[in-house]
């Protein structure tokens, strides 16, 4: 499949806002304790996956009720849901100058009643974009990060009508923020995902 860019200007893919606020002090905090132990660009992009990969857990595996979506707050609740791992994920790239997307795919919900829009990023290495899922693994989940063939936590199903979106974003979709800023909570939020971009 072939990643589109949404926006045509590379920087849009650094910028901070709202959501991406890596200008935030805990941001900062947590990419300078990153680095120390990165030698270079690559090994910090790794490094940062694993961290939010590994050390935010997914709200939906750990039972936590809160809703994040902002970076910084993923970082300070130290809990979201793919969505909100994907934000706090860009931040700590685009702090460091590492070009990240957001891309999405659409899948089977759980329990087969519909599909959900999954939310993971891409990020630019050697003049090309490389998908990358920090969602958190469980059994039958084992995402890696990989500018080596991709290694994502779900393979989207086309018979299942499964799909995987080929936008990159420099924003959030708006359909996802929606979601999540009027969720007061995880299982309102879990009624009110969006079902497609």
């Amino acid at each position: 499949m072939e990643l589109i860019q949404n926006t045509p200007d590379l920087s849009a893919y650094l910028a901070a806002d709202e959501v991406v606020d890596h200008h935030h002090p805990l941001v900062r905090e947590t990419v300078a304790r990153l680095a120390r132990g990165a030698d270079d660009s690559y090994a910090y992009a790794r490094a940062a996956f694993d961290f939010v990969r590994d050390t935010i857990p997914h709200s939906q595996d750990s039972g936590d009720p809160r809703v994040t979506w902002r970076a910084s707050d993923v970082l300070e609740q130290g809990t979201g849901i793919c969505y909100a791992k994907a934000h706090a994920l860009a931040a700590l790239l685009r702090a460091e100058d590492i070009p990240t997307a957001f891309c999405y795919q659409s899948l089977l919900q759980d329990d087969g009643s519909g599909h959900v829009v999954h939310g993971l990023v891409a990020v630019r290495f050697n003049g090309a974009w490389h998908r990358q899922d920090p969602r958190g693994n469980k059994p039958g989940v084992n995402a890696q990060f990989s500018l080596d063939g991709e290694q994502l936590a779900f393979t989207p199903d086309p018979e299942s009508n499964e799909l995987d979106y080929p936008a990159l974003y420099a924003e959030p979709h708006p359909a996802v923020l929606t979601a999540l800023r009027a969720a007061p909570d995880r299982p309102h939020l879990w009624k009110t995902l969006p079902a497609a971009l």
